[in-house]
């Protein structure tokens, strides 16, 4: 969030009495976040970037062994493929922290290519040269002007080619391998350290060109006794795709192990856990913005990086529009700032419906002094806001119990993630689901031993929660847990009364064959079921998931129950989905109808829709080929266009000038032409010279 941005979020802030306090408490809850998002996304990548450090340092460290093994792997290539999965927005960070950690902790000669700067070998050839060496490359096509306006940034420039890059290793090597006269000769370990391998990454591998690819690692090959080479590969999609890009001749002469990054739907999976489903961030996604950000997730790109995005696009929109929003924030800042609320903004909250709704509820005396006293106002809307924050603490634990208890079952009635269970009850009470009935009838035919690994789970999802509710409800699992651990193993025995009553019935059954006596036979067998006495485990096993029950009936109800839900809770999934769903014709369409909307120029501002004659050229030229057909007469266009034209330079409608084509019209004409042309508004057709067709209907 940058000063610009600071300037748009004040000038346009709904409230600006409290813009530059909101954008305040903004800016240091997204760094909040941001920060612990890195700090996440450090410890989901550390596994497979240890094991990515570790490969390079036992490919460096088997150049050094004379045995046979070592030997023949020394002739190839040491190459990881390394499969990141289908979330592509995501690799630039985890290829940024393994470069980094290289340079760290390997070797200083890390370089990083991409497909779209290494389209013919000679440019990846050049690429990966000027990210090893960091200086300019010569190369004949190039022109001397671009060569001159780079060497004075970088160094001396040298020849493209791999033998330059061996020279230039061998010297980087000499230097750090001599050391003071009369020293002693270093340890193999140190040796091993002063000729580091030479990493070449290349980002998106199935970009590449496969010929290119196929030329370069042949020409490696010949080098690789010479120069440590190793390569990563930066895989979306499938290990196969090495096969299939490189012929047996080629991948012979790589040694590839593989490595297999955390799935997408696992990183968000965690990133949801720690970022929203947890008391410590004030600010809240409602049901409906949270499915649009899942939904963009699903079935668009797979990106976390781009789910992150859209939740720092709620955070601004947020605080941008509701200026109550100065109540997002830590309880002790938020029971300061409620106490500093002007009349406006207590007004505000007398509007809000979850604050109308309590006022309905309270007696006539207290409605009075609610609408009238100010004071009054700002008591209750602390003890309000202190209420919104034990809500919240006990909610998201209890959220974790029920899905601790559902996960296990068949199904997963209520979801097996638990952002699904989550977004159920946030839409409405959990209770009347009827998944959550079909749950609670499954959680009634646990084994004992089932059930109490559940519980105890749950157990220690309450004992760390700093709350005196969570905390005696943890103390009252632990006692139910108790009454099960001193149960009895051996089932009880049916009552001789009962076993008599049921195995009567059958016998009698199956001597009867007439159809009353069968009904009455068959209902007097269903009463005994019915009648039948539980066993204590079943007892304990009810008594438990009525405890459950009631703790999610007493702590899961949706946020729309809660006063004052409105300043920490963003709703407007349409704002979001506008923004992060890219629309292209349509903005293109609507800049071009009505230019105000983007210019904010009072003279382009019309009241029926229609575009001003002072407009640019070229939303006169859209303007006018909406009121043609499929084909568009060129001339007929252009003597409209001069007509518009004439109005807005304020000639004199009577004169003999007046809409006349002159050169200058026509220049602007044929320009505004060959640009709707580009953004695909028409084309040129051989059915008439002097025409073109139309590609589009309608407006905006």
């Amino acid at each position: 969030m940058s000063l610009s941005l600071e300037s748009y979020f004040i000038d346009g802030c709904e409230g600006a009495e409290s813009s530059e306090t909101r954008f305040k408490l903004c800016q240091n809850l997204w760094d909040k976040i941001k920060s612990d998002t890195e700090v996440l996304q450090d410890e989901l990548n550390r596994k497979i970037l240890d094991s990515l450090l570790d490969f390079t340092r036992k490919c460096s460290s088997a150049r050094q062994h004379g045995d046979w093994a070592s030997q023949m792997r020394a002739s190839e290539i040491p190459t990881a493929a390394l499969v990141l999965g289908v979330n592509v927005p995501d690799h630039d960070m985890t290829f940024q922290s393994l470069s980094e950690l290289l340079h760290q902790s390997v070797t200083p000669h890390v370089g990083s290519v991409e497909a779209k700067e290494c389209g013919a070998l000679k440019h990846l050839m050049k690429r990966v040269l000027e990210r090893l060496m960091d200086t300019v490359v010569d190369d004949d096509e190039e022109e001397e002007e671009e060569t001159e306006q780079t060497s004075a940034q970088l160094h001396q420039s040298v020849h493209c080619s791999l033998s330059a890059l061996c020279d230039w290793y061998i010297t980087k090597t000499k230097k750090s391998s001599s050391g003071t006269p009369g020293k002693k000769r270093s340890s193999p370990a140190k040796d091993e350290q002063q000729q580091p391998p030479v990493v070449i990454i290349f980002k998106d591998f199935e970009a590449f060109n496969p010929r290119v690819l196929q030329d370069f690692i042949l020409i490696c090959s010949r080098y690789i006794e010479r120069l440590p080479l190793m390569f990563i590969f930066g895989i979306a999609t499938s290990p196969s795709t090495i096969q299939r890009m490189l012929p047996h001749s080629v991948s012979s002469l790589l040694c590839i192990e593989l490595f297999q990054s955390l799935s997408c739907t696992q990183h968000l999976a965690t990133v949801i856990d720690q970022l929203i489903l947890t008391p410590r961030f004030p600010f809240k996604l409602n049901a409906k913005v949270m499915q649009v950000l899942l939904s963009i997730f699903l079935y668009h790109d797979f990106s976390v990086r781009n789910f992150i995005k859209g939740l720092q696009l709620a955070l601004l929109e947020h605080f941008h529009s509701q200026p109550l929003s100065v109540l997002c924030c830590k309880k002790k800042e938020a029971l300061l700032n409620v106490m500093q609320l002007s009349h406006r903004d207590l007004e505000r909250i007398r509007q809000l419906p979850s604050f109308k709704r309590y006022v309905e509820k309270q007696e006539s005396q207290e409605q009075v002094n609610l609408i009238t006293d100010d004071d009054h106002l700002k008591e209750t809307c602390r003890k309000m806001i202190k209420g919104l924050r034990k809500y919240h603490k006990n909610y998201y634990p209890i959220l974790r119990c029920l899905h601790t208890l559902t996960s296990a079952l068949p199904r997963y009635p209520l979801g097996k993630q638990i952002r699904e269970l989550h977004l159920t009850c946030l839409e409405k009470n959990v209770w009347e689901n009827e998944d959550y009935q079909s749950a609670m009838k499954l959680l009634k035919m646990l084994a004992k031993d089932e059930l109490i690994a559940s519980l105890c789970r749950c157990v220690e999802i309450l004992k760390p929660v700093k709350s005196k509710k969570m905390k005696s409800t943890a103390v009252q699992l632990e006692e139910l847990l108790a009454k099960f651990k001193q149960l009895d193993t051996v089932v009880t025995e049916m009552a001789p009364s009962v076993e008599d009553s049921i195995t009567s019935p059958i016998k009698n059954l199956q001597k009867k064959t007439d159809l009353f006596q069968l009904q009455k036979t068959l209902l007097e067998m269903n009463e005994t079921r019915r009648s039948k006495k539980l066993s204590p485990f079943e007892i304990l096993r009810n008594e438990a998931l009525e405890f459950i029950d009631s703790l999610v009936k007493s702590h899961l109800s949706p946020p729309e129950s809660q006063t004052l839900h409105e300043v920490c809770y963003y709703s407007s999934s349409a704002t979001v989905r506008r923004h992060l769903n890219a629309t292209p014709r349509t903005s293109i369409q609507a800049a071009l109808s009505s230019p105000y909307y983007y210019l904010q120029n009072e003279n382009l501002k019309t009241e029926d829709g229609t575009v001003s004659n002072t407009a640019p050229d070229i939303c006169i030229a859209y303007k006018l080929h909406l009121e043609c057909g499929r084909l568009i007469n060129l001339y007929d266009w252009l003597e409209a266009y001069a007509t518009v034209v004439s109005a807005a330079d304020g000639n004199d409608p009577d004169s003999d000038g007046y809409g006349k084509v002159d050169e200058v019209k026509h220049a602007r004409f044929i320009r505004s032409v060959s640009e709707l042309e580009f953004l695909g508004f028409i084309k040129s057709t051989k059915q008439k010279t002097d025409h073109v067709a139309r590609l589009t209907w309608g407006g905006c």
